[in-house]
Parts: structure tokens; C-alpha cells; sequence
């Protein structure tokens, strides 16, 4: 049977989408330090301030649900 190779099976096309993924990160950092924000809190107003703050969210959301998911953990034979 012949293999079908798919876009993301090439190293180099793989290649290309993490070095377009990583400057479009960086280029979005730099221009984070030249917008102007109307922000309702002085601190909001930091460049890279909702960076930051999106990734604790998300780590804070990633463990507490981790927490969560122990806490409603049964043992095997609950059912039984």
C-alpha cells in the first residue's frame, strides 16, 4: 500500500511553521511596547502586562483543574 505523506510529515515544512510561529510571537512582543492602550488601570498599561497575564490564567486554570480532577477521582471498584 503506497503512504500518503501529509503537509506536516516534511521537517522542513515543520520547520517553517515554528520559525513563523516564533516571529509572529516576537514580532507581536515588540509592537506590544509602541501601542497606545486605553487601559482602566494604570498597571494594565505595562507592555507585555496582558502576555503575562494570560499565561498565569492559563497555568492557574491547567493546575486547579488538575486539583479538581483528583479530588472527583473514584477508585476503580466504586461502581462494583
Amino acid at each position: 500500500m503506497k503512504k500518503e505523506f501529509d503537509w506536516f510529515d516534511k521537517e522542513k515544512n515543520v520547520s517553517l511553521l515554528k520559525k513563523s510561529f516564533y516571529g509572529s510571537l516576537i514580532f507581536l512582543i515588540l509592537i506590544d511596547f509602541f501601542i497606545h492602550k486605553h487601559v482602566p488601570f494604570e498597571w494594565a498599561g505595562y507592555p507585555i502586562f496582558f502576555i503575562a497575564y494570560g499565561f498565569v490564567a492559563c497555568y492557574v486554570i491547567v493546575y486547579f483543574s488538575k486539583l479538581v480532577g483528583l479530588w472527583l477521582k473514584k477508585r476503580e471498584d466504586y461502581y462494583d
